[in-house]
Parts: C-alpha cells; sequence; structure tokens
C-alpha cells in the first residue's frame, strides 16, 4: 500500500519534489531501522518489532515513488513536448508498444469525432521546424484518421518501428501516461521501418489464426471468442460492449487471471494436490515430476505472457494467476495475501502507471476478496443448505461484486443489478471456452480445420456468454443510476457493509430470503404494471414523451398500442433505447430525423435495436455528409428505406395525425433560407388522439422561424412546444408569440458547455405564459391531453401536475 500510494501521488509532482520524498522516506528508514531493528533482532521486543514494519513501509513508498519518478520524467524528455504544447508538426520514428484498436466515435456538441485507429508508442527519432533529428524515449499517442490504410494499420505487431508525419498535441486529460498525442496526416497505410520482434510475429502469427479459426461462427461467438482467449477485442461491436458493460461482465473481455488458471487447473488438477505424489492434473499422467510440472506451469505463464502481449493488463492477469497457482500447489491460504501483496508490489515497480489504473484496483480488490471474504461466506452459505459448487460460485460471485462495484461506481456512476447472476450463469461457460479456444489458438498454424471444428465447439460456450449479456443488458432494471464520485463510492460501500452486518445479525429465514429474492428480481424485471404502480412511470395515458438522452432531441408520438413516431434519437443508442423500453414501444412504423447533426441522429442504432421500423424519414440537406453517411449506412444494414420529407407532406397513423410545416422547398428541398443543417430541419404540426396540438421544430434558427412563419401566417397557439436547439437563445420571438404554448420542454444535458438553456430564452416563453420543463432537471417528460386537460409527468420525480 505505502508503494501504491508513493507511486500514484508521484506521477503527478514535480522531479525536485518526487526527489525530496524519496530522500525523506529513506532517512527516516535508517532512523527507525538502526536502533529499533537490533533491538527487535535481539530481544523480539514488540516495539521494534512494529519499528521495522514502518521502516520497510518507507522503504516501499520510497521505491514506488523513486519508480514513479522515473517513468514520469519520460513524459518530459526530448523536444516533442514542447511541441504538442504548440501544436507543431512532427516528424517521429515510434516504436509500437499495444495492440491498434478502433477508436469509439464520440458525440460533442453536434457533432461526432470520425472514427480513427488508436495505437501506443514510443517516439525513439524525433525531427522538428528543421532541427537535426534527435533520439529520445518518450511515450506517445498515436492516432490515424480512418481511410485506406486502415486494414494495414490494425495489422501492425507491437515492436513494430513506423515512420510517422503527423500534428503534435497535448495528453487529452491529465494524468494520461504519454507526452503528446500525434494524429498523422492522411489515410494511407504505415510506413514501416523495422519489423517486429520474432516473438511478437509469433504471437501475432497464432492470434491470426485464432480468427481464421473463427470467421465461420455466429456473430457474437466470432467476436468473443478470441477476446476470452487472448484479450483480442477487435471485432467486438459497440452493442455488445454496451451489454457487457452494463452487466459487469467487462472482465471477460480482457485477459485476466481466470484464463491463465484454466490453464493452469488442466495442468496441476484440483487445489493443494500440486505438492503430493497422487496430484490431478494431466502433469502425473504424461510422466511429469513434481519440478517439471513446476517449470511447466512456470513456460505456460510465460507463453501466456508473449500471446497475450505484456501489456500491463496481461502482466497484471499474470501475477494473479501466479497467485492462483500457489493457492492450487499449496492450499495454504495463510500464504495467499502476502504472494498477492508481493505481486502488487512488483507490478506497481515495474509499471507505475497502474497505481492510478481503476483495471488494476478491480483486479487487486476482486482477487483479494476472493482469497479472504468468498471462503467465508462460501461456508456460510453451505450452513445454510446451499450445495457445495453452487455456495463456492455464489460466495466468490458476490464478494468480488461486493468489493469491486463501489469502485465502478467512482467512474461510471452506476450500479449493476444483474452483475452476480449474469456471472453466475457465464462463469460456467468461461471454462469450456477457454479451453477449447486455447487449443484452436495452438493448432490453427498446423492444422486450421481441426482448429476450426475445435473453434465450433468453442463457439456455443461463447454464445452463451454473448446471449447471458444480451439479455441481462435488455432487462429495464439492469442498472441504475449512482452518484460517481469517490464520496459515491464511499456511500455504496457503506451500504453494502450495513447489509452484510444486517444479514449477519438476523436469523435465517428462508421465507425472509425467498422475499429478498423476490424484490430483486421485481426491480430488475420491472413488469410495467408494477413499475407504473411504484414510480408513475410511465403514465398509462401518455401521448407525448420528450425522451431525456443528454444533449440532444429524442421524442416520442404514441401512436396506438406498442407504437410509436419517433422525431429524433439523441446522441446516444443505449439512452434512446431504454427510454423507448419503458414506454412499451415495440413498433415504429416512422422514423423521422429533423437534421443530420450527431445530437440527434447517433442514437439511431438504439431505435432499431429490437424493433420493426417502417421507414426513416429525412431532411434534404445531407449535411454534415460524415453523419448523413452514418445514417444511411445503418438504415441499409438494418433494411429500413429512407425518404424525404416534403413540404405540406400529411400523414396519419392511427389516431395520430401529423403535417410537415418545413422544409419548405428551395434547392436540394432544404428551404430557400438553409443556411445550414440546423435551418433545414423538419418541423411538424402535430395532433394526438386525446386533442393535443404539439409544435416540433428540430434546431431550427431565427432565420428560418421567421420565414416558417411567413409561409404558415395561419399558426394557431399549440399545446406543447418542442424548443428549438434546446432552448438556446437563437430564438424569434414573432414565432413564439404566434404559437402561444401552454407547455414548453426544452431537450438538454446537465452541466452543458454552451449554456443551454438560454435564460432570455425560458424568460421569453414564460412571459408568454408558457410552463417551461426541461429533461436535465425534470428528466423524462410525458404529457397527455383530453377531455381533463394538459397534464405532465416528470420522470425524476414521478409528480404529476
Amino acid at each position: 500500500m505505502g508503494a501504491w500510494a508513493a507511486a500514484a501521488l508521484a506521477l503527478g509532482a514535480a522531479g525536485g519534489d518526487v526527489a525530496v520524498a524519496v530522500a525523506v522516506c529513506l532517512t527516516g528508514a535508517v532512523l527507525l531501522m538502526l536502533p529499533a531493528g537490533l533491538r527487535a533482532l535481539r530481544r523480539r521486543h514488540v516495539r521494534g518489532l512494529r519499528a521495522t514494519a514502518c521502516a520497510t513501509v518507507l522503504l516501499c513508498a520510497a521505491a514506488g515513488a523513486a519508480a514513479a519518478g522515473l517513468h514520469a520524467a519520460d513524459l518530459r524528455r526530448g523536444p516533442l513536448p514542447g511541441i504538442a504544447g504548440e501544436h507543431g508538426r512532427v516528424t517521429a520514428e515510434v516504436t509500437v508498444t499495444s495492440d491498434p484498436r478502433p477508436s469509439r466515435p464520440v458525440v460533442r456538441g453536434d457533432r461526432a469525432t470520425s472514427a480513427a485507429v488508436v495505437l501506443a508508442a514510443e517516439a525513439v527519432l524525433v525531427e522538428a521546424r528543421g532541427d537535426p533529428p534527435v533520439r529520445t524515449r518518450t511515450p506517445v499517442l498515436v492516432v490515424v484518421r480512418s481511410g485506406g490504410g486502415d486494414r494495414a494499420w490494425r495489422a501492425l505487431l507491437p515492436s513494430t518501428r513506423v515512420r510517422v508525419t503527423a500534428r503534435a498535441a497535448p495528453p487529452m486529460r491529465a494524468g494520461d501516461p504519454y507526452a503528446a498525442v500525434l494524429r498523422v496526416d492522411g489515410t494511407g497505410p504505415p510506413h514501416v521501418t523495422a519489423p517486429p520482434s520474432a516473438a511478437q510475429r509469433l504471437a501475432g502469427e497464432l492470434r491470426a489464426g485464432l480468427r481464421r479459426a473463427t470467421d465461420g461462427l455466429a456473430p457474437d461467438a466470432r467476436a468473443l471468442l478470441p477476446g476470452l482467449v487472448v484479450g483480442d477485442t477487435s471485432r467486438i461491436p459497440p452493442d455488445l460492449r454496451d451489454a457487457f458493460e452494463a452487466t459487469d461482465l467487462t472482465h471477460l473481455l480482457a485477459v485476466s487471471g481466470s484464463n491463465l488458471t484454466v490453464v493452469l487447473l488442466l495442468l496441476v488438477g484440483q487445489p493443494g494436490r500440486a505438492a503430493r505424489v497422487e496430484r490431478g492434473g494431466l502433469a502425473p499422467r504424461i510422466g511429469l515430476s513434481l519440478r517439471a510440472t513446476a517449470l511447466t506451469g512456470g513456460g505456460l505463464t510465460l507463453a501466456f505472457v508473449v500471446v497475450c502481449r505484456p501489456d500491463p493488463s496481461v502482466l497484471r492477469a499474470a501475477a494473479c494467476g501466479l497467485v492462483t497457482l500457489l493457492a492450487i500447489g499449496t492450499g495454504r491460504r495463510r500464504t495467499l495475501i502476502p504472494a498477492l501483496a508481493a505481486a502488487v508490489l512488483a507490478l506497481v515497480l515495474y509499471d507505475p502507471w497502474l497505481a492510478r489504473s481503476y483495471g488494476f484496483l478491480l483486479s487487486v480488490l476482486a482477487t483479494g476478496a476472493l482469497l479472504t471474504v468468498a471462503p467465508g461466506w462460501s461456508e456460510a452459505l453451505r450452513r445454510r443448505g446451499v450445495p457445495g459448487r453452487v455456495a463456492d460460485a455464489l460466495g466468490a460471485a458476490l464478494a468480488a461484486q461486493a468489493v469491486c462495484a463501489p469502485v465502478v461506481a467512482v467512474f461510471a456512476a452506476r450500479v449493476s443489478l444483474v452483475a452476480i447472476p449474469c456471472n453466475l450463469l457465464a462463469e460456467a461457460a468461461v471454462a469450456p471456452a477457454t479451453v477449447l479456444g486455447f487449443a484452436a489458438l495452438a493448432l490453427a498454424p498446423v492444422a486450421l480445420p481441426v482448429a476450426e471444428g475445435l473453434a465450433w465447439v468453442a463457439g456455443w460456450p461463447a454464445g452463451w456468454i454473448a446471449g447471458v449479456a444480451r439479455t441481462g443488458a435488455e432487462l429495464p432494471g439492469a442498472q441504475t443510476g449512482w452518484p460517481g464520485g469517490w464520496a459515491g463510492g464511499l456511500v455504496l460501500a457503506a451500504g453494502f457493509g450495513l447489509v452484510v452486518l444486517a444479514v449477519r445479525g438476523l436469523p435465517y429465514r428462508r421465507w425472509w430470503l425467498t422475499g429478498c429474492v423476490l424484490l430483486l428480481v421485481a426491480a430488475v424485471v420491472r413488469p410495467p404494471p408494477l413499475a407504473r404502480w411504484v414510480s408513475g412511470w410511465p403514465p398509462a395515458d401518455w401521448e407525448f414523451v420528450m425522451c431525456q438522452v443528454g444533449q440532444g432531441d429524442a421524442a416520442v408520438l404514441a401512436a396506438g398500442g406498442d407504437a410509436a413516431v419517433v422525431v429524433d434519437v439523441g446522441p446516444d443508442p443505449v439512452l434512446v433505447d431504454r427510454c423507448l423500453r419503458e414506454l412499451g414501444v415495440s413498433r415504429v412504423p416512422l422514423l423521422v430525423l429533423t437534421h443530420f447533426h450527431a445530437d440527434h441522429v447517433a442514437g439511431l442504432p438504439g431505435v432499431l435495436r429490437g424493433r420493426s421500423v417502417g421507414a426513416i424519414q429525412v431532411t434534404g440537406l445531407e449535411e454534415p455528409p460524415g453523419q448523413a453517411a452514418f445514417v444511411r449506412r445503418t438504415a441499409a444494414a438494418a433494411g429500413v428505406p429512407l425518404v424525404r420529407a416534403l413540404p405540406g407532406e400529411r400523414r396519419r397513423v392511427g389516431a395520430l395525425e401529423w403535417e410537415v410545416l418545413w422544409p419548405a422547398g428551395g434547392a436540394g428541398g432544404a428551404g430557400a433560407v438553409a443556411e445550414g443543417p440546423n435551418d433545414a430541419s423538419v418541423t411538424l404540426l402535430a395532433r394526438t388522439g386525446g386533442g393535443l396540438t404539439l409544435l416540433l421544430l428540430g434546431d431550427l434558427e431565427p432565420p428560418a422561424q421567421q420565414a416558417l412563419l411567413r409561409a404558415r401566417p395561419e399558426l394557431a397557439p399549440v399545446d406543447v412546444l418542442k424548443v428549438a436547439h434546446h432552448g438556446s437563445a437563437h430564438q424569434d420571438p414573432g414565432l413564439i408569440r404566434a404559437v402561444r404554448p401552454r407547455l414548453a420542454l426544452v431537450s438538454v444535458g446537465a452541466d452543458n458547455p454552451y449554456g443551454h438553456p438560454s435564460p432570455r430564452t425560458v424568460g421569453a416563453l414564460r412571459d408568454g405564459g408558457a410552463t417551461v420543463l426541461r429533461t436535465d432537471r425534470d428528466g423524462a417528460i410525458a404529457v397527455t391531453g383530453g377531455a381533463g386537460g394538459l397534464r405532465v409527468r416528470k420522470e425524476a420525480w414521478g409528480s404529476a401536475s
């Protein structure tokens, strides 16, 4: 703990401060060791032993701080940090240190970042500003825009040396383990100046062989099996990754200690028997002595690191796997915590950046819980009549979740309610998928048909794991929001502690346990009648809902039964999918995308997931081109036709009817005043079965709003106005006065950097007699009309008005 904390602090400190801290720790250790340590050795004096322990902690802290200081110095070495601070151009030779991976586009405002290939590297030669080349050793992050050279960049192996010409920029976040971001010019293939090492070529061939062997599997199994075996997640689609995150199964997507443990179990057999003559596993059956068994286990661990690449996560997995190997070999639990501590100490000194890694913290906590907490909980479950194997699995899952969930809440601000059952259901399939996957990995280079057969068999458990993740993530209560940051994590940890104390203090009653399980099932499944009765959301008679999708738009118009017309889909597929699931919408006769900005269209896969969509209606101005192309690709993949909105077009679905007011015509159907995507927004005037009138303005700017009013001077007051452009200050007062809404809804993200909604806009709406609600404060908003007048229910408070 001393080395861990010192390394974490030293990574962000100045070099001089680190040197002073190391000197202070060493001095303190010497002062404690000389007088007290000798006394302890001579008399076994208790106080002397404590002083020696404190001195040892100081020595470890000094080592952690020194290692971190040396690694942090790499971030300041050479000319690159200065060039990055000036956003200068540079030509550099870099050595690849990680597998290239595709980046996931992120919505920022109305734009989505373009797809790119990202890889970690170490700059070894830098040329800039016409100066002579400078040799250095500076960690960098290389970003390559997607284009014609994608396949070649993704095929690069660690240890390959590449020459790049790029624009340098500072790290995106303080504390990132690299000195600069190099955004490579162009999209062509890489210029390789030195091939990868022999070990990495061998590892690359094995990994490529596994991918070839899995090519014929079902999509989920083909994507997941290489990730389970060697941590190759290049094929995993975003929706499957989201499902694994929602169910807390992401540890299966990265190489973990369990992968190595499964292989070692085949070698040495059950725990506690490896040192005996009658030991289990394959070792005695193939004639290996105890010493040969130990050497073979070490060789397997080394091969595991080489094939899975010596990234920090793989090294962490190898260390934890060796701790488990110690458990298998000795069966002496009291030696395991010191062994785990030694592994952690060695890894922190080897790579101090692990001291700031949430993944490393989760790995250590989970391993520690399995060694300390899980055995006691498993024994307690056995005493209550739970079968042995089930008690072991359930105790391990409960212990790991109890210590890891607070850390997940710190950075993800959520708690998964299905993590334990999903981990239990997936765990049974991990071992066969891993063993068969490793066999296919080994045989692919020499007997591909046999490897394909093994991969086909392994595809069944891999597909089961993916199915568990997808099914768990689709449950309405799969995860719930939780305050983020360390305060939220501490509150959750305290809550777990109180629950454990309560369970220990209460007498065991089967009916009490059954009631708790049924309550949890109800919270996860959330049957619509029960959810509506408890929370009041969604109201049974809703006619219009403004979904809470952050800084973006997504609105839903009821069309009878399980059908609805959806207008815009927001920036996040998960959020809009969740909103439609809560509303019980499974059929979308028409999906209207008002314009192609990312905060209105990036969530499209969420609406298409598991629903029938009749058509997607779009504006005529295809800007930005990248987002328009994304919509076309996504619609084509789902087999949904695209249609263009026509001015004056009237449609009806059930009791819902609407008219397209804008774009009003002109070049390309985008309107004569459409100077950009916002002014080309499809604008709808809708009337629900309950008699509500709604005006949905998209993101129209004042020029288009004024033109709309001139084109449609007969516009009458409406019940509900979807305020344009998230309530920005750019509104036409004349249009607000003309439609005089009773209710004005603003779809906006909390703490957005644009100041939306504008106080001036909110004030103008209220002065006109409108009630103003906003999704960042009120959550999703449902509106109902009819004889009882306009009624509103807010999800955030479950209250009606």
